[in-house]
């Protein structure tokens, strides 16, 4: 049995250090709350010359682009409704770096999850999990990857958001677990596919982070069972999963590539 673990306090938020100074960095499923909200932020923290965020609420992400350009500047923020599942769109959200010299990073966060045995699983919600998850993130990767490739970009980065539900197993989560562990396997081999043009494709691999989304969806009695498994005693905040993405994205991981980072601090 896992012992119930106390929780420890949430580190102080860690300072900038201009990793990303000129870089120009597209961010998809940006404007909710959490990880890639967090990433996009981190990003102009970091010095981003531009940041494109990518997302399918446009209420939201109107939101989120009025206070990241009142914080940042607007010249420094842009943004576009984006369906990973269209690829027009994403090749859309894509032109908005083009317009502003090309993409130099590619933070690919879009995901859906969902709760069914497999015992009452429809090919319905199979196919849609595995739709945005994993094949949106494929069609992402292969966008940003031709741009790149065909711009002579120096040092792109792609960076996937994974999960450890792809390695480790959870009651009713076969369709969510395939994407994860699909989209593990297809940064590994887009990373030598890529590898001759110098761009770098990289995943994190996050147990869990707190924010007001998830714990919407999910209910108090799970989110204490995952706490639990952390040996923190407590989630992770966003902003300390987007700290890795930053990471992958600067030069300090420069002979990273086909990478699954595991950002988790769960007892084995």
């Amino acid at each position: 049995m896992i012992p119930t673990r106390t929780a420890q306090p949430a580190p102080d938020y860690v300072p900038a250090h201009n990793l990303l100074a000129g870089r120009r960095v597209v961010v998809t499923a940006a404007a909710g709350a959490g990880t890639p909200a967090g990433a996009a932020r981190r990003a102009l923290e970091e010095g981003a010359q531009l940041v494109v965020l990518g997302d399918t609420h446009a209420g939201r992400l109107e939101a989120a682009v009025a206070e990241l350009g009142a914080e940042f500047g607007t010249d420094r923020v842009r943004a576009a409704v984006c369906d990973v599942t269209v690829d027009e769109q994403v090749e859309a959200l894509l032109d908005l770096a083009e317009d502003a010299g090309g993409v130099d990073v590619m933070i690919n966060n879009a995901g859906l999850g969902g709760t069914a045995s497999i015992l009452e699983m429809t090919d319905e919600q199979w196919d849609k999990v595995l739709g945005v998850t994993l094949t949106g993130t494929f069609r992402s990767v292969r966008a940003a990857g031709r741009r790149m490739v065909r711009n002579g970009v120096q040092g792109g980065v792609i960076i996937n958001n994974a999960s450890v539900i792809g390695w480790r197993a959870q009651e009713g989560q076969a369709h969510y677990a395939a994407a994860k562990a699909g989209v593990m396997a297809l940064t590994r081999s887009a990373a030598l596919d890529l590898a001759h043009a110098g761009i770098r494709v990289n995943a994190v691999s996050p147990s869990l982070a707190m924010h007001p989304f998830l714990a919407k969806v999910t209910s108090e009695e799970l989110l204490e069972q995952l706490t639990s498994r952390e040996a923190f005693g407590r989630a992770a905040e966003p902003w300390e999963i987007a700290n890795v993405m930053v990471f992958l994205a600067s030069g300090y991981s420069s002979y990273m590539t086909g990478e699954v980072v595991s950002v988790s601090s769960q007892q084995a």
